[in-house]
């Protein structure tokens, strides 16, 4: 249900993609190669933090997909279902069954603008798009690097993310988008600003 609420400061944006939505071509990366992860060592390092927390966060239902150019690592990222959040904790919420919630992706800095993030999330939502049928991903506003990335993978811009307070945040439907913005408050938990 829509509220009257007054949006605040733009802090992200809410992405989906759900099944018979397009997948772009895109230019293609020599020795692309994407793997889901198992090597939690090596991913504890790379994202410096502790072999608990990956195993947590697998033992939750959230897989680790690594991208590698050449048979070098390039880029990593997460796909849950379960518990996830964003915004430090701002927001926790229960991804449902048939969904996806993808986060945490790093390009390598040696890696950076060849292309690979859209073609690291193409290659989750081929993986992953027979089992399931909504993919969702929130990126900061000021994360154009980001935004253009998921963009060109094929997503949908379903919602700004804006803050209502220091501590809450609302959603506001993108032009046209204003059914799976109402699925993705729902998923959020967050109220759609009208």
């Amino acid at each position: 249900m829509q509220q009257q609420l007054t949006p605040g400061e733009l802090a992200g944006f809410l992405w989906s993609w759900w099944q018979g939505d397009a997948l772009p071509a895109l230019p293609p990366l020599a020795g692309f190669t994407v793997e889901e992860a198992s090597d939690q060592e090596l991913l504890a390092n790379i994202m410096e933090v502790s072999p608990t927390t990956i195993d947590c966060r697998i033992e939750a239902g959230h897989y680790p997909y690594l991208a590698r150019l050449g048979g070098t690592l390039a880029a990593f990222g997460w796909s849950s279902s379960g518990q996830a959040g964003f915004g430090g904790g701002l927001v926790t919420f229960q991804v449902p069954p048939k969904n996806r919630y993808l986060y945490d992706f790093v390009t390598l800095p040696t890696w950076r603008g060849l292309g690979i993030y859209p073609h690291l999330l193409q290659a989750i939502l081929r993986h992953e798009g027979n089992e399931h049928e909504r993919f969702w991903i929130v990126h900061q506003a000021s994360n154009h690097a980001s935004e253009r990335g998921i963009s060109k993978a094929g997503f949908h811009k379903t919602c700004q993310v804006h803050f209502l307070t220091s501590e809450t945040l609302g959603l506001v439907a993108a032009p046209g988008e204003s059914a799976r913005a109402r699925v993705g408050a729902a998923l959020l938990d967050l109220p759609l600003i009208a």
